[in-house]
């Protein structure tokens, strides 16, 4: 099994915490986002993944993008520990809090987006950074209101599920651009929790043999 990824890319690092949850041994093959006007763009990673985008999951004849798929995939052929509940209700619960982080919050504070802004759209860095500021506090106000009905020391109850996973990328990426968490209590504790295990400090960026 085989990863592509980059040791920043926040949707590599969802699939890093299943694999180190799991035990999942694989290959990590660094993808560096910028370097070289970003090796996504290269043609023998375009072949790989058309939308040079990471992840890129490949595990014999299956080449598979999208963080959340792979780490679906992942449950589904190592069933323990399971990141989704059993109860129809609850993996659906679990699965809209997943894709509030991955579809809603995250796609705002890609690299690629944020390019754009400061190259096409000519947006000034103090003009860049409002922009991640103002996203990141309107999904996470909307976040921290549901989380205080969910959540134990995870997102919903004390057990990791896939939204715990979406939910540390996405604060450690926070941080990185400087937002304020005070308001964010709730988000802070799970952070902070699900940052004390094994398997999620194996999986954090600083952590990658390419992180520099």
């Amino acid at each position: 099994m085989k990863l592509y990824g980059y040791w920043r890319s926040s949707a590599a690092y969802r699939v890093r915490i299943a694999l180190a949850l799991k035990g999942m041994a694989y290959e990590s093959i660094p993808v560096h986002l910028v370097k070289d006007g970003g090796q996504q763009h290269q043609a023998s990673y375009q072949e790989l993944n058309p939308a040079e985008l990471v992840p890129t999951l490949v595990d014999n004849e299956l080449t598979l993008n999208q963080s959340l798929a792979i780490v679906e995939y992942l449950d589904a052929v190592q069933p323990e520990p399971a990141l989704v509940p059993a109860e129809p209700k609850k993996v659906a619960l679990v699965r809209a809090m997943a894709l509030d982080i991955a579809c809603d919050i995250h796609p705002l504070n890609n690299l690629r987006v944020l390019q754009y802004l400061t190259g096409p759209l000519q947006l000034t860095e103090q003009q860049k950074t409002a922009w991640i500021h103002h996203w990141l506090n309107t999904g996470f106000q909307a976040l921290e209101q549901r989380l205080q009905q969910s959540a134990g020391r995870c997102c919903f109850g004390d057990a990791v599920s896939l939204a715990d996973i979406c939910l540390v990328p996405q604060v450690y990426n926070a941080l990185r651009f400087g937002l304020d968490m005070t308001p964010y209590p709730t988000i802070q504790a799970i952070y902070q929790h699900c940052n004390s295990l094994a398997a999620f400090a194996q999986a954090a960026p600083e952590a990658q043999a390419d992180a520099q």
